[in-house]
C-alpha cells in the first residue's frame, strides 16, 4: 500500500485529490495538511511514502516545506511531487533542487495523478516530454549566477556525461536508446550508473545537475 500525504491550503482541492487516491486499491491518504508546518509535521509523525505537495500555501509554503522535510536524514526516503498550476510557478527548478521527486499540473487526468504516485513511489521522477520539460527547461535556463563546478562530472565516463545531457533534456529512456542507438536496458543502466556515481536518488536530480553545470544549456528565449 502507497501512503500518501496532501498538503494544499483548500480544503477542496484537498477533499478531491483524496476521493480520487482513496479509490485505488493500492493507495491510502494518511493525512492532510493546509499549510507547509502542517506537512512537515505530518510527515515527521506519519512518514508517507509520497507527499503531493501544493506549492503556494500561507505561512511555511510548499518550497520551504520539501527542503526541510528532505533536510531531515530521517526523512529522506520520503517521495514529494510537487502540485503547480499553468501560469508556472517560479520556484519549481528550486523545489527539485531541493530533491522534489517531479511535480503535476493540478488539473491533471486522474489516471495520470494515480500513475504519477506509483511512479514516484517505485523511485522513478516526473519528468516526462512536455509541459514538464518546458518548465525545468524555462527555469533552469534563466540567469542563476555562475554554474556550479563541473568538477563533479570527473568521475563520469563519456558516455555517462551524453546519457546526463539527454536525461537534462527530458528524454526518457526510450528516447535515450533510439538517440544512441541500444538497448533500453542498456540506457536504463547508463543512468542507474550515472545515479550512483553523482549520489543522486532520483533523475529529477540529475537533470538539475545537468542544468547547474552548464552540461546542457536551454535556450529558453527560443521557447525550449
Amino acid at each position: 500500500m502507497i501512503r500518501v500525504l496532501l498538503a494544499d491550503d483548500q480544503a477542496l482541492v484537498r477533499a478531491g485529490f483524496r476521493a480520487l487516491l482513496d479509490s485505488a486499491p493500492d493507495i491510502e491518504v494518511v493525512a492532510e495538511a493546509a499549510d507547509g508546518e502542517e506537512a512537515v509535521r505530518l510527515a515527521r509523525a506519519e512518514r508517507p511514502d509520497v507527499v503531493l505537495m501544493d506549492i503556494r500555501m500561507p505561512g511555511v509554503d510548499g518550497l520551504a516545506a520539501t527542503e526541510r522535510i528532505l533536510a531531515d536524514r530521517d526523512l529522506d526516503a520520503i517521495r514529494i511531487v510537487i502540485l503547480t498550476t499553468f501560469d508556472l510557478d517560479e520556484y519549481i527548478f528550486d523545489a527539485l533542487r531541493a530533491g522534489a521527486s517531479g511535480f503535476l499540473v493540478k488539473d491533471t487526468e486522474p489516471r495520470d495523478l494515480l500513475q504519477a504516485v506509483r511512479v514516484v513511489h517505485e523511485g522513478e521522477a516526473l519528468l516526462s516530454p512536455g509541459i514538464t520539460r518546458r518548465l525545468i527547461a524555462d527555469y533552469a535556463g534563466r540567469p542563476r549566477g555562475a554554474p556550479a563546478p563541473a568538477v563533479r562530472l570527473n568521475g563520469l565516463t563519456e558516455r555517462e556525461r551524453e546519457v546526463l545531457a539527454l536525461v537534462g533534456e527530458g528524454l526518457t529512456n526510450e528516447e535515450i536508446a533510439r538517440r544512441l542507438v541500444v538497448s533500453p536496458a542498456t540506457a536504463k543502466t547508463h543512468v542507474s550508473r550515472t545515479m550512483v556515481k553523482l549520489g543522486v536518488r532520483d533523475r529529477a536530480q540529475l537533470v538539475v545537475i545537468a542544468y547547474e553545470t552548464a552540461l546542457v544549456t536551454p535556450k529558453w528565449s527560443q521557447g525550449t
